[in-house]
């Protein structure tokens, strides 16, 4: 399948994993709630009712795709406050219920988001036990692990659907049985895995999963978290407010936004197939390019294509700082990354290729190339010849053979 172009500019974007440009059809689908239905979903006249019938019909879509019932859709600013929301709001649910017992626990792992792994660490700070599971080698957790972490107290189990930096895609239903078994809610960061992998909430056995629109071609600013019925949450310990969301998140619920995150995930959902197989073909050239160039070029994360995201790619050039080339990249107008955006410019060595027990000198040699719809076969040639170049160049400048 040939996928429009969406970007306007030169730039080959290879960072996808970062944000992805908004599809056309998705911002066409937005702007009316720009200008003449501009209602308040909670207002009882005419504007207000259409505005909520838009409302119901994006949570009702979602779900479709979740294929969840449209009450356990919740609408957030982002798979930050989805995240925190799951974490906080299972954890002080369970507190509250048992006052006296011993401190609830968390059980997550060395290589999730920041976004979960500093919520996991403000609910140490406010007396909560957290247990971090390492990973293998090639960033996959075992359930094995897992389970042995598991304690009579243990609340909450959060695990990433797919990592952000390398790919690794993890066991969730192997996990998932291991925690329903013992009746403890199951969180996944699934916002590597929209438009790429599976998201039917029943068959990945989870009962909370955290989404961000700007990950598969949507806008900036909006998310969801599903949350299965039954599930315990505090859910005004993070916002509270007027009730929308059905009491659970307060604040108007900003529509034009949640009209282009359902657009955007429906459409994804339509595409999955076909993109799948266009960016693993994509990917897969990339890698036999880069690795003909740069012949000692390593690769981080799975070697397995059915355990790593479609469109993945992380590897390591021996000998020279990642941030180097990619500034040598962009410079011959190629976008890529050293891991996620959350932490660039940040001099440490990325947590998830430590907990894989990369060196820190490989970590700090690492770059991480993800593709998208509109990205082509010339394209992924042309960034395979810059980085050659540019890894070229890096090395002599440092007398790098």
């Amino acid at each position: 399948m040939v996928f429009p172009r969406i970007a306007t500019d030169d730039t080959i974007y290879l960072d996808h994993a970062a944000t992805t440009p908004v599809d056309p059809e998705v911002v066409a689908a937005m702007l009316p709630y720009f200008g003449e239905r501009y209602g308040n979903p909670s207002s009882v006249y005419r504007l207000g009712q259409e505005a909520r019938a838009d409302l119901d019909q994006a949570r009702a879509t979602v779900a479709r795709v979740l294929e969840c019932d449209p009450a356990e859709v919740v609408f957030t600013s982002g798979a930050t406050e989805s995240n925190n929301l799951a974490l906080h709001g299972v954890a002080w649910a369970h507190r509250l219920a048992h006052p006296d017992g011993p401190p609830s626990h968390i059980v997550t792992t060395a290589i999730e988001h920041h976004a979960v792994l500093h919520a996991a660490e403000a609910l140490v700070e406010q007396g909560f036990a957290v247990t971090v599971v390492p990973c293998d080698a090639a960033g996959i957790v075992a359930p094995r692990d897992i389970d042995a972490a598991l304690r009579p107290e243990t609340c909450l189990v959060s695990v990433m659907y797919a990592n952000n930096e390398v790919g690794s895609v993890q066991p969730l239903a192997a996990i998932g049985v291991l925690a329903r078994a013992r009746g403890i809610p199951f969180h996944t960061d699934a916002v590597q895995a929209a438009g790429a992998l599976p998201l039917r909430v029943d068959d990945l056995q989870v009962d909370l999963v955290s989404l961000s629109a700007h990950k598969f071609y949507g806008p900036k600013g909006v998310g969801v978290l599903f949350a299965r019925r039954g599930t315990s949450l505090a859910w005004n310990h993070q916002q509270a407010g007027g009730g929308q969301e059905g009491g659970r998140r307060g604040g108007t619920e900003n529509l034009p936004l949640i009209v282009g995150l359902a657009v955007a995930l429906a459409k994804a959902e339509r595409l999955r197939p076909a993109y799948a197989a266009h960016c693993a073909g994509l990917r897969d050239r990339m890698f036999a390019g880069v690795r003909e160039a740069v012949p000692d070029i390593e690769l981080n994360g799975p070697s397995d294509p059915s355990l790593r995201l479609p469109n993945n790619l992380n590897v390591a050039v021996p000998g020279v700082q990642g941030e180097t080339v990619l500034l040598g990249l962009d410079l011959l107008g190629i976008a890529a990354s050293a891991g996620s955006a959350c932490t660039t410019g940040n001099s440490e060595p990325s947590h998830v290729l430590r907990a894989m027990g990369l060196t820190d000198e490989r970590s700090r040699a690492s770059l991480r190339f993800t593709m998208g719809r509109d990205t082509t076969a010339d394209e992924v040639d042309e960034a395979v010849d810059a980085l050659a170049e540019t890894a070229a160049r890096a090395r002599d400048l440092v007398g790098v053979a």
